[in-house]
């Protein structure tokens, strides 16, 4: 057998060991999709805000529940697609959607994500909502460092600069909406691009 033949061997071996513990099926597409519907619920709440509240947010108001619900349905939607779009692109390479690498990612992206949102909802009802933000970008970074162990790698990259524009939002609260929108919005949409064309176009 050649030095050829071998390293063929040895690539082979390499790809069947990254297959069976990461899954890879993940779409840039949805990412994309992820960011658009961002951008789309961040416009709807601004003018919300803008309109009906001039420009402030209480806790007690009608605005504030719409604000939850149209957060909760660009989640939704952002969920669905990346279902959608994730499970389609495994079926076309012929892999499982539901196995034990994939149940590793969901668990380990769930955990901190869940633990952010119990405790983003526990300031909230306590009236303190100025750094839910900056909570939002930290939390989703984390779970998605968490998640990239089990995943592609480079999704981790993601998770650094969500944590980077978490902890800026902190600092200052009064740019937290706009720190939102470049996370959850047009980072998505960058990142998104790139894993497509990456990873999906071939």
């Amino acid at each position: 057998m050649s030095e050829k033949d071998y390293l063929k061997d040895i690539s082979e071996i390499k790809n069947l060991m990254n297959k069976s513990s990461r899954f890879i099926s993940l779409s840039g597409l949805s990412g994309i999709l992820a960011g658009i519907y961002a951008l789309i619920g961040a416009a709807i709440t601004y003018w919300l805000v803008d309109t009906y509240s001039y420009g402030t947010l209480l806790l007690d108001g009608w605005i504030f529940r719409t604000v939850m619900l149209v957060l909760i349905l660009v989640a939704l939607f952002s969920i669905a697609s990346g279902v959608f779009l994730t499970t389609r692109k495994a079926k076309k390479n012929g892999e499982k959607i539901w196995d034990k690498s994939s149940r590793r990612l969901i668990y380990n992206f769930l955990i901190p994500l869940i633990s952010g949102g119990l405790y983003i909802l526990i300031i909230l009802s306590q009236g303190k909502y100025g750094q839910t933000g900056g909570l939002m970008l930290i939390f989703y970074g984390l779970a998605l460092i968490n998640a990239s162990k089990y995943s592609i790698g480079d999704i981790k990259y993601l998770g650094f600069i969500q944590i980077a524009l978490g902890l800026i939002a902190t600092l200052y609260p009064g740019y937290g909406f706009w720190l939102w929108v470049i996370g959850f919005g047009i980072m998505h949409i960058v990142y998104g691009t790139w894993m497509h064309f990456k990873y999906d176009v071939k």
